[in-house]
C-alpha cells in the first residue's frame, strides 16, 4: 500500500501508534481479500465488498496522515 511513500510510512509506523494500527488493519483486510480471491477462504460477495470498502477507507486515512506528515516536514 502506498509504496511511493515508503520512507514516510516507516517513520509514521514507528512514531504514531494510530497510524501503525491503521496500516496493520489494512494489511489484515488485504490478506483476507486475497485469500478469498485465490480460493483459500470463502466469503460472500457482500462480505468481500465490506472488506474492500473498509480497506479503501483505511488507505484514505493513512494517505491523509502521510500527506499531513510530509507537509509538516516541508
Amino acid at each position: 500500500m502506498l509504496q511511493e511513500y515508503r520512507d514516510e510510512i516507516t517513520h509514521l509506523k514507528q512514531e504514531n501508534a494510530h497510524f501503525a494500527k491503521i496500516f496493520e488493519k489494512h494489511n489484515e483486510l488485504d490478506q483476507k481479500a486475497k485469500d478469498a480471491d485465490e480460493g483459500r477462504s470463502h466469503l460472500s460477495d457482500a462480505e468481500l465488498e465490506v472488506i474492500k470498502k473498509e480497506k479503501l477507507m483505511l488507505k484514505d486515512q493513512a494517505l491523509s496522515m502521510i500527506l499531513d506528515y510530509k507537509k509538516s516536514q516541508a
